[in-house]
Parts: structure tokens; sequence; C-alpha cells
């Protein structure tokens, strides 16, 4: 009796045509794909793009194929083998809150098709939207970095690869067990992110259409280049080995600015008019200003008595350092937090004059000494995540580059980067 079942058993079992020709999403669940077209009965039980739908609408003959410009090409991720292949894809909803489109974005995949967007790139993503975009400006500034920035990316891929870059590094920076491998994401993805903003610039193609996408992706980078940290040789003004990569960026959103700043601070990125703020009185911060206004001074004082062909700049660099300061102290009084004080610290540096550049990539000993002074605004922006260690790395390349004689004139810096004050 037990052989007659067991045979009746297998004589009810149904038979089915063995095929490696099925849907990606079936194979991934290790499924059995009935082939159907448009769409197999799985896909649509499951109401996910399958991937015969996919490859036909896909065609080049139905002129679906969107432009170089709007398609996005997610890399396969390295951890894609650690995922479960039971992981349904998943859909991104692509309805915008404020910026208008044209039309709505598709995303293209680089792999086979269905692989959809690796798990490690929604990760970034996520990490983005959720924590990384409130660490960068104001709140008054929280729609601009977490609605449209990842928005334009979806249109504009360098954003996208650079809002990555910036995720990545801020899980290197608070999860430091895991910092060389978030660091190595976050490598990947700046050089995509970096290629089409240097195409763009090197082509003169920056026009009305792209000038804040392009804008924001400069500024991207340079905030991508603080949280990578700081460089041995590299004292953002100067190089010890060469030319500055930090001024290279610099001069990239000097073009930017010279060629489209009206365009770029129209809409959401329209600078809004503030009310000037009164008056604040912080009578420790008043001491502390004052402090360093007078070694600033001194500075200055130094420079007329000893210096005679660059006297001029000198002065001019200098009181406009002691600008820089009233106005960071005043912020600082109004409880502005550290990164809302860029404007500010490197306001300095994006004002320099092309001969106190050159001075200072000479090592000038007065160049240095008054770039040294301007190290204390860093230290007051050293909160930031992205800023940490910038002012002690500044400081002691200054120290290394300024011969012994010099050395007590930024004895003030140093103090202050030391000790606080």
């Amino acid at each position: 009796m037990d052989n007659e079942q067991a045979q009746l058993k297998i004589r009810s079992r149904k038979t089915h045509r063995k095929s490696r020709l099925g849907c990606g999403n079936c194979k991934r669940r290790r499924v059995k794909c009935d082939e159907k077209k448009p769409m197999c009965t799985n896909c649509v039980q499951h109401s996910i793009d399958c991937d015969f739908r996919l490859s036909a609408s896909g065609s080049p003959s139905e002129g679906t194929t969107l432009s170089h410009t709007q398609r996005f090409k997610f890399r396969e991720s390295k951890y894609q083998s650690q995922i479960s292949p039971s992981q349904e894809q998943l859909r991104p909803n692509y309805r915008s809150s404020g910026v208008q489109c044209d039309s709505v974005p598709t995303i293209g995949f680089k792999g086979g098709p269905g692989e959809g967007i690796s798990l490690t790139d929604l990760y970034l993503f996520h990490h983005y939207t959720t924590s990384t975009y409130c660490t960068f400006a104001s709140e008054a500034a929280h729609s601009v970095w977490q609605v449209h920035v990842p928005q334009w990316g979806f249109i504009f891929p360098s954003i996208m690869h650079l809002l990555f870059t910036l995720s990545a590094l801020h899980l290197a920076f608070i999860n430091p067990a895991k910092r060389e491998v978030y660091i190595k994401e976050a490598d990947d993805h700046f050089t995509f992110g970096v290629r089409s903003v240097t195409t763009v610039l090197a082509l003169d193609t920056l026009d009305s259409g792209n000038c804040q996408q392009i804008y924001m992706a400069a500024v991207m980078i340079c905030f991508a280049y603080f949280a990578r940290g700081p460089r041995d040789g590299e004292y953002l003004v100067f190089n010890v080995k060469g030319k500055s990569e930090w001024l290279v960026l610099l001069h990239g959103v000097r073009a930017i600015l010279a060629q489209k700043q009206a365009e770029i601070f129209t809409g959401v990125l329209a600078i809004s008019e503030k009310e000037q703020p009164a008056e604040i009185t912080d009578h420790e911060l008043d001491m502390e200003l004052s402090r360093h206004v007078q070694h600033l001074q001194k500075i200055k004082a130094t420079v007329i008595a000893e210096v005679q062909a660059d006297r001029d700049f000198y002065i001019q660099v200098t009181d406009d350092l002691i600008g820089c300061f009233g106005d960071a102290y005043q912020a600082r009084k109004a409880g502005s937090a550290p990164p809302e004080l860029m404007p500010y610290t490197m306001g300095w540096t994006f004002r320099l004059p092309e001969m106190m550049i050159e001075r200072l990539e000479e090592r000038e000993p007065i160049a240095l000494v008054i770039m040294a002074h301007w190290t204390i605004l860093l230290r007051y922006m050293g909160e930031a995540w992205f800023m940490r260690g910038w002012d002690q790395h500044i400081i002691l390349g200054i120290r290394a580059c300024l011969p012994p004689a010099y050395h007590d004139q930024i004895s003030w810096p140093e103090e202050v980067i030391a000790f606080g004050g």
C-alpha cells in the first residue's frame, strides 16, 4: 500500500517546463515565473514592475529613452551579496513638493534588468534626508537641503552622487568602527559627483537652466572636502607640495557666481531679507572679540612699520579679517550654530586678492601670520562634524612653515586653539 500511495503522489505532481528566461524578480524570490508578457503573473500579484514590461517600454523604437542628462545610473553596491534575495524591488515616489520638473525622471539601472537600486544607496539616501541634511545650514534653509537638493539629484546625477558622498562621510564620523567602509563608499560617489560639474565649467555650458544645480553641487563638493578631513601638507589656501585643492574648488565657485549670481539666488535659493538684529550685549563674548581685534591691530601696526611693497593689500586683508570677526561674534551672540558661521569664516578666503594667495603659496611669513589669526574663526566652527580638526591642522602647518623668529607672532591663535579664549 505504501508503494502504491507513493506512486499516486508522484503521478499527481504538476509538471512544468524548465526555463532560465524568467523575470529577475521571480529569480530573486526563487519562485517559478510563467513568463507572461508584458508582465508575469507573480509581478502582477505583487504590484511590482516586471522585467518584461521594463525591457519593452525601454525600447528605443518607442521613443521613451530619456536624454543623458535625465538618466541617473546607480552602480551596483558591493554589499549586494549581503541582501536577502527575498527583498521586493522598491519603487520610489517622485511627487514634487516645490521643484517643478518638465517630466517625471526615470532612474536607469547599471547592471541587468530588474536589479534596482542597491540597498546601500537607499540607506545613504535615507540617512541624508533624516539626519545629514540638517547639519549644513540653519533651520531656515533645511527645506533646501532636505527637499530640493534630493529632488534635483533625480534630474542632475552629480547632486545625487554628492548627496551619497556627504551621507557616507557623516556615517563615517558617527560610526568610527566602520569608518573605512564608509570612506570608500564616499570616495566612489565623489568621483562621479565631481565629473559633471567640472565638465560644465570646462565646456562653458553654464546657463540659466542649470546654474542653481551646478552651484549647489559646487557647495556640496566644498562640504565634502572639509568632511573628508585634513590632509598632510594641505592647508586650504596653500599646499606645501603644489597647488591647493581648496583653491581650485574656490575658484570654481567664484567662476559660477561671476557668471550667474543673480539667477542662482532666486526661487528656493533666494536670500531672504532679514531685519537687522538688535545689538546684543554679551560681556564675555565682547571681551573675547576685543582681545582678538587687539592682536590683529598689532599685526597691522607691524605691517605698516616693516612692510613696503605689499603693505596695502596686507592692510586690506587684515581689516577684512577684523570685520569677519565682528560679524562672526555678532552671530555667536545671537545664538547661531557653528555651521551658520561659514559665511564669515570662508568669506575671508573667498575675497582674498590674488597677491595674498601668491604670498601664502610662497609661504611669506607676514601672510602666514595673518592667516594664523584667521584659524581662530575655524575653531568656533569646530563643533560642526565636517570641520573637526581643521583649526589645529592649519595652525600646526603654519608654524612648521614659519621661520622661528615669527613664532611669537602666532602665539595668540595657538593659545586660543589649544585652550580656548
